[in-house]
Parts: structure tokens; sequence; C-alpha cells
């Protein structure tokens, strides 16, 4: 009854949406040997939380960290909110397999900062993030659009036989290498061209190993219904399980949709595996030319290469500024991204209390004044929609963070307190726990976050980082579950 660690007299809350139960947890080495009362237990480290909670380090199933693990291994604007795994790869965009060196076309800037950051194969990425280990756990889809890039030479139009079997070929290899599932991201130029029957056809690869597809979808606007349809017959047709990313009702003509598109949902998944995710804000993030700025109500510029003075701004003071309209002040401003006051408050808080929802930060870590969410997201579900507004108890919003992306995405060992599980951990506090980054000040790690660790190594502690980085890439490594 020896351990390495004992975390003692915490609130137990073990990611299964079970009643928190006070108590201790054991770890020895990388995973959890013991729970409960351990009074009898040694340990070389023991951890006083009482007062605290322990809970399964939270899982982001959305994010665009691809480069960041490479360039930012340290990764504290996940691991200070308690992040201890993130998937990869989503929209369309993935680091891997990219095989086109040199120029990075636009959109994939949002996930490589540094262009000597590309690799041609899915298995020299993950080999990279092994021999240079991050501060956290990291699976990967294969996004779609990278995909395009390598064979389509015309992105404006949709790919022809060979190339769909090309783009089959990349793919399966890349999902026999670890890569955990296909993303796409029709919203987007890369793949807008692309019809629905080339997404079924790489789709199809994906259900051939037992992975997901997962989806922005072509419209989260005034064609999301359509959009959501097409998805549905992706899935159909190819026999694979998707997934709808950061589900939102974009625009103030679709406001409130949000009570059409869940019924939608809930009927398809009695005929299918549909499963989604969504973020905890009224505001969204990407590129600043994706067109989402003709949907705002308000509009700031996170990051311009050609001004990176004017990051932080509102698009409509600069275009005053420089006594132009909008749209000419975004194109001066290219490349860049934005930040976009698009949604809803009653469907941010429709989507994600719907039973399958699973909870997402949609990072984007890139510039000086990024997305709040990239620093904020898992602190404020846990303290303002759980502990001020009661949208659902703080047990059922671990399970969202924890153990329903472990099994969604098929990561054995990850998003549980149990013996036998990977200690993968964090104790926070109940009563203080909120985000520290806003919109005017988005760089801040969360308040009432004590200690976080990944693979039982200690990676954040009372505000700062270790330094530490034990973080793994992930495999599936479990079934995929059907919501």
């Amino acid at each position: 009854m020896q351990a390495d660690l004992i975390i003692r007299g915490a609130d137990i809350i073990d990611g299964t949406g079970a009643p928190r139960r006070r108590g201790d947890v054991a770890v020895t080495d990388d995973r959890i040997v013991a729970t409960g009362d351990l009074k009898h237990w040694k340990a070389g480290r023991e951890v006083d939380a009482a007062g605290r909670v322990v809970a399964p380090g939270f899982i982001d199933p959305h994010v665009h960290h691809d480069g960041a693990m490479l360039t930012h291994p340290d990764m504290e604007f996940m691991t200070s909110q308690g992040v201890t795994t993130v998937i990869n790869g989503n929209c369309g965009f993935s680091i891997a397999p990219l095989k086109q060196m040199g120029s990075v076309p636009g959109p994939l800037r949002m996930i490589i900062e540094d262009e000597s950051y590309t690799f041609p194969t899915y298995a020299a990425y993950r080999d990279r993030m092994l021999s240079a280990p991050a501060a956290v756990n990291a699976a990967c889809l294969i996004g779609h659009s990278t995909l395009r890039i390598n064979e389509v030479p015309d992105l404006g139009k949709a790919a022809d036989a060979d190339q769909i079997k090309a783009m089959a070929r990349t793919l399966d290899q890349a999902l026999a290498e670890g890569a955990i599932g296909l993303s796409t991201g029709t919203f987007y130029p890369p793949s807008r061209a692309a019809p629905t029957e080339e997404l079924i056809e790489l789709a199809k690869i994906a259900h051939q190993h037992s992975k997901l597809y997962v989806t922005h979808m072509r419209d989260e606007g005034d064609r999301v219904i359509e959009a959501l349809e097409e998805t549905f017959q992706v899935g159909r047709e190819s026999g694979c399980g998707v997934h709808v990313s950061h589900h939102k009702c974009a625009g103030l003509a679709n406001h409130g949709k949000s009570e059409i598109t869940l019924k939608m949902i809930d009927e398809a998944i009695k005929r299918q595996d549909v499963g989604l995710d969504t973020t905890p804000w009224v505001a969204s993030s990407t590129i600043l030319d994706s067109g989402r700025h003709k949907q705002a109500t308000r509009v700031i510029v996170a990051e311009s290469e050609p001004y990176p003075e004017l990051a932080g701004r509102d698009l409509d003071d600069i275009a005053r500024q420089w006594n132009t309209d909008i749209d000419d002040a975004l194109q001066r401003l290219l490349p860049a991204t934005g930040i976009f006051f698009i949604m809803d408050e009653e469907d941010v808080q429709r989507i994600m209390s719907y039973e399958h929802t699973m909870i997402c930060s949609d990072g984007i870590p890139s510039g000086s004044h990024p997305h709040p969410r990239v620093w904020g997201t898992f602190p404020r579900v846990l303290g303002r929609y759980a502990r001020d507004v009661g949208l659902f108890t703080l047990e059922e919003a671990v399970k969202r963070m924890t153990s329903m992306p472990a099994d969604r995405f098929g990561l054995g060992g990850r998003g549980r307190i149990a013996v036998g599980g990977f200690a993968d951990l964090v104790i926070f506090d109940p009563r203080t726990i909120e985000e520290g980054a806003t919109f005017e000040a988005p760089i801040a790690p969360a308040k009432g976050i004590d200690r976080v660790f990944v693979n039982g190594r200690e990676v954040w502690t009372d505000g700062v980082k270790t330094g530490a980085r034990p973080g793994r890439p992930l495999e599936q490594s479990a079934p995929v579950q059907v919501v």
C-alpha cells in the first residue's frame, strides 16, 4: 500500500456523472492505483485537497493546436484551465499529412505558425510529438482540406475520381498510423467545392477503420438545417459515425433555431451514430475573411499579419479610422483572424445542456489577442454555467468534459478516475473556479485551478507552469461509443 502520490481528502468527481464522494486518490507512475479511504496508504508525496474537487483531467475534443504542440510545448493555455488531452486536426485542417512544402495556404495558417513544422505523413508528426513531448496528450484527426491541398490543383472544383482515390490512400495510411478520424470543413474555401459524394467516399475509409467523421458543417447559419441533413447523409451512406463540431446557429436570423436542430439530431440518433460538441460563448473565432462578419453584431480583430498592432480592435473602429467600409478594411487586414459575435445566449445554453453535447474550446492560440475561449472555456462552464446559472450539476459538467469525449473518440483509460486508468487529474476549488480570460484581456489563466497532472506528473501548480512535458500522442485504444 505504497504510492508515489496521494491526493487526500478531496471531493472526488470521477467523470461518470455519479455524485461526488469524499476520499483519496493514489497514483504510482502514470496510473491511478487506488481511490477511497486510503489512510493506511503511504506515498512519497501527499497533497492536501480538503475543500477541493479532484476530477479527471479535461479532454478538449476540438482545438487547433497542431502546431502549438511543437512551438508552445508547455501548453499553459490548456493546462492552466485543467485540460490534459486535446484533439487536433479539426475543421478539415491538420498539420499532417501535408505533402506540399513551401507556402502554406491561408486557412492552414491558423494551425501552422512556423512553416518548417509541416509533415508529409501522420507518422512523422506523431514521431515528432514522441521525441519532443508537450505538456498535454494529443490525438489527431486528418483534415479533408489538407488532403485536398495535396491532391486537387484547383480547389475551386470537385475532386475527380483519381484525386479521390489518392486522398483515400493517404487517409487510409494516416489512420493506420494512429490518427483517430477524418475531419471536414466544407465551410472553408479549400473544401467548399467538394460535393457530398466526395465526403462520403472519404468517410467510407474512416468507417473501415471504425473511426469517426467529424465536421465543421457547410453552413452554421441560414442553411444550418440543410447542412445537418448533409452530415446525416454522409453517415448513412458511408456507415461512419458522424460528429458535429461546435454546433451553433449563427446570425440574428437564425437565433432560436437550435430548437429545430436539436430535434433533428434527436431523430437522427434513433437511426444512426451522431454526436456533437459546442463552446460556452456567444462569439466564434476563425479566419477574418470567412464571411462571418456579415452575420455578426460585433467583430474583433484577433490577429492581422500586416497590421499586428491592430489586434484587439473592433473592425468597425478600424474602418472608421481608415475612412473606409468594413469590407475594404477587412481585405486590407488579411491574412487575419477574427472574433465574431454571432450567437444567441439562449441557443448557447440550449445546445450546451442537450444531453449528448460535449464541451470544446475550438481554440486558436496564435496572435496577441485570441478569443478568451483559448484560456477560459472549461472553468467558464464549471463556474458560470454549472455553479452560478445551474444549467447542470458540477458532476454533469465534468462528465461532458471527461468520460464523454474519451468514450466518443475511443481514448481508452482516459476521462475517469478509476483504478488502472491514466493519472490525468485536476484539483480545483468549486467555489471560486471561473475563467480569467475576457474579450478585453484574453490571455489570462483560470481562477480556482490548484494543480494539474498529466500521466502522473504535475504540469500546473498554484498559477504557475512546472515545465514538465509528460504528454503523449494518443491513438484510438477503445471502441468508439455510440451516443
